[in-house]
């Protein structure tokens, strides 16, 4: 794609692979940076560029629906990734109109006809003859409901918007919907995790010139730049992870004082981001960690991840609904980290949201309540558990452990999670009533994490 501006060429390339080639844009996008060798104002501007367009996909393709007079399913692929990135260019970025069209222009004659670089130019002149909000009032008269407004406004499939609802209806909220869906479509800053062991997080802030974490005692928020190229990153004694996430894990090791000899699992290790930062703490109490998980790539990051601790961790590989009657109340802490529809993380993965469907939900939730059985059968007397998703979905939140409960519970006792998690952090967190906690990326610019505290009886 000779002429093309390298971040746009890569921009493109990644939205090519995640829309048709199932590729996920946190993975690709930092490769294809590093093979083009960019710049890192470049480096940033592909960033935005891949991730912007991708958040507001669902938006863009109402507008060119609009613009084009047809749906884009009557648009070739590629032209319409073509689209939708001058798209987001003219009404997103601070982009000069005839640049964003002139590179469009270019892509589509790379990968399209001399009839479809026509028709590419010609809309995107279309859409610069209107202001966005313009074109905002265009789309949204064309709704048909409030939560049709809502998807299309914030760029959301409809169905996330109904359970996103229902999952802040819990907690008395609902009228916060907006507030998330928006918070969904901001960039998250960067959180780094100390690990305990390793590096002290006073410490790491002055030698990274970060700033303390705003929830976790573990957190750093992370300075402009690549990360990666800090030297404690380097030397994996700081980690790229969410506050949220540090704050599941630091619910489970810190729910009670550590006992030297204590047996802990993480059930669904990878990539290893919760394992590594449990190491680090059952390293410092005395307890031992098995990791587990179940796809063998991602066996390989659980040991990756875990390479430069100074403590030994046991990395298998096996089938996690099976470990409690393999293993039955062998562990005192339980991690379980169930895979799940990754609603709570649409910031960082934005192709999630349109990569999920409802009927994604009913088949995790099926896994979800054998994880969980699982898990209960492996807890030894008086251990605890931690079920965790990244996903505020109620489907796989509260109804997986009030089923389980209702099917596996005589014994198990639930633990005031909001008041845990807000022993363990350094400020106020306002979680809604126990016995569950949800973190919210409006609310504490985390992931939207859930976490269950359980307890078998002695």
């Amino acid at each position: 794609m000779s002429g093309i501006q390298p971040a746009r060429r890569v921009a493109f390339d990644v939205i090519r692979a995640v829309e048709h080639d199932d590729a996920y844009a946190n993975l690709l996008l930092p490769k294809r940076i590093a093979a083009a060798r960019l710049s890192p104002q470049d480096a940033g501007l592909a960033t935005e560029l891949t991730y912007g367009t991708l958040r507001m996909l669902g938006y863009y393709d109402r507008v060119l629906t609009l613009a084009a007079r047809r749906t884009p399913d009557k648009i070739d692929p590629a032209l319409l990734d073509v689209l939708r990135l001058g798209a987001h260019q003219i009404l997103g970025m601070r982009v000069a109109v005839h640049a964003a069209v002139h590179e469009a222009v270019n892509q589509a004659r790379e990968v399209g006809s001399r009839s479809g670089t026509g028709f590419v130019n010609g809309v995107l002149r279309t859409l610069t003859r209107s202001t966005p909000d313009e074109w905002r009032e265009r789309v949204l008269a064309e709704t048909t409901s409030v939560d049709d407004r809502l998807s299309a406004e914030f760029s959301h499939p409809e169905w996330v918007v109904r359970a996103f609802r229902g999952a802040l209806a819990v907690e008395g909220r609902a009228d916060e919907l907006a507030g998330l869906l928006e918070a969904d479509n901001e960039p998250p800053r960067v959180s780094l995790v100390a690990l305990p062991g390793l590096a002290v997080t006073a410490d790491a802030v002055k030698a990274t010139g970060s700033d303390a974490g705003r929830y976790s005692p573990v957190a750093l928020t992370a300075p402009a730049g690549d990360p990666a190229r800090l030297p404690l990153v380097e030397q994996g004694k700081v980690r790229v992870q969410d506050e949220g996430s540090q704050l599941a894990a630091l619910a489970l090791s810190r729910v009670a004082p550590v006992v030297a000899g204590e047996r802990w699992l993480d059930m669904c290790a990878g990539p290893g981001g919760k394992a590594a930062l449990l190491a680090a703490e059952a390293g410092v109490g005395g307890a031992t960690l098995v990791a587990n998980e179940l796809v063998p790539a991602r066996v390989g990051l659980v040991r990756q991840a875990l390479q430069a601790l100074p403590v030994t961790v046991e990395v298998r590989q096996g089938d996690a609904t099976l470990l409690g009657e393999a293993e039955p109340e062998r562990y005192d802490r339980i991690l379980l980290d169930a895979p799940c529809t990754g609603l709570g993380a649409l910031r960082r993965r934005p192709e999630a949201r349109w990569r999920k469907q409802p009927r994604d939900v009913a088949e995790l939730t099926r896994l979800q309540a054998k994880l969980f059985a699982s898990a209960l059968a492996a807890l030894a007397p008086g251990g605890t558990l931690a079920y965790v998703t990244c996903s505020p979905h109620t489907a796989e939140t509260r109804a997986v452990v009030e089923s389980g409960l209702k099917r596996h519970g005589d014994g198990i006792e639930l633990l005031d999670a909001p008041g845990v998690l807000q022993s363990v952090a350094t400020a106020p967190l306002d979680l809604g009533p126990g016995p569950f906690a949800q973190l919210w990326p409006h609310r504490h610019g985390t992931d939207a994490m859930f976490v269950a505290l359980l307890r078998k009886q002695p």
